[in-house]
């Protein structure tokens, strides 16, 4: 299974790498359609240590961790009034170009450091707890050294990625948030056929647990709702907003949505900052 779903990986970059210029390498020619990048996007926004973590911190915490995702919605909402009309003004490929057109070079330069420094450690972890849970569920039965799991993982995502850049990963993400969510719904249906429990029981099952408790009131709780609300909010505008791996995919919508975002009225006092520099709108 592991080795189709690599397979159904390099196949999609195959097919998707033909013809590749640069244009389709780094902004996928500006033609993807904003429904299939949002889709992707839950997959890139997401990951493996979500799904193994997030149960253990319900488990240890209650739900008070919906609070922190209602929080990203409205993260979400000013990651698109806000920060998504200022880069398509700008017509960006790196948003941290907006950095050096703002407060000069070394602040652009410094901007992209951290964020290559903070990108290859987090997603070495995320490399490293994926390539063990793989090693202990698969590959230690098979006698197959972790540091072979980790380079042959390595390289299966060099393979898929190297040739067809962003109109690739565009595709392959649009088929790991499919499967993602395949398994999501699987999961459910085979914990709750191993509980004997039908979807109107497991849902008055999951009510009536504590660990179901959403709403927490004491401010000096780690759990207070409101607290985790806003914590939300703004990590999905740093990790998100100001990420240039997510926000990438953001910045080759199909031609008009851009014109439509480009249009939007400048609202707010950040966007009305940008007035002094001059952008080329999209014809």
């Amino acid at each position: 299974m592991i080795a189709g779903y690599f397979a159904v990986l390099v196949i999609i970059a195959v097919l998707t790498s033909r013809k590749a210029t640069s244009e389709s390498f780094f902004v996928a020619n500006r033609n993807a359609p904003w429904y299939m990048v949002a889709f992707a996007m839950i997959g890139t926004s997401l990951s493996g240590v979500t799904f193994i973590s997030v149960p253990g911190n319900v488990y240890g915490k209650s739900w008070s961790y919906l609070a922190v995702v209602l929080g990203y919605v409205a993260g979400y909402v000013v990651i698109g009034t806000v920060l998504l009309p200022l880069y398509y003004r700008l017509r960006l490929v790196s948003i941290y170009t907006y950095l050096e057109q703002r407060f000069g070079y070394w602040s652009y330069k410094t901007g992209a450091l951290f964020f290559l420094i903070s990108r290859a450690l987090g997603s070495g972890l995320r490399l490293y707890l994926v390539a063990g849970v793989l090693q202990l569920a698969v590959f230690d039965k098979m006698g197959v050294p972790f540091a072979a799991t980790v380079v042959v993982s390595i390289l299966f995502i060099y393979l898929y990625t190297f040739k067809g850049g962003l109109k690739t990963i565009l595709w392959t993400d649009t088929f790991q948030t499919l499967a993602m969510l395949s398994c999501v719904a699987l999961s459910i249906y085979f914990i709750s056929s191993e509980l004997n429990l039908g979807f109107k029981q497991l849902v008055s099952t999951v009510r009536a647990s504590s660990m179901s408790q959403v709403y927490f009131s004491n401010f000096s709780d780690d759990k207070f709702f409101w607290k985790q609300f806003v914590s939300g909010m703004f990590i999905t505008i740093v990790m998100t907003g100001l990420d240039q791996d997510l926000m990438q995919k953001n910045l080759f919508w199909f031609t008009p949505v851009i014109t439509m975002v480009m249009n939007m009225p400048e609202t707010n006092c950040f966007q009305k900052n940008l007035s002094s520099l001059k952008f080329e709108k999209y014809t």
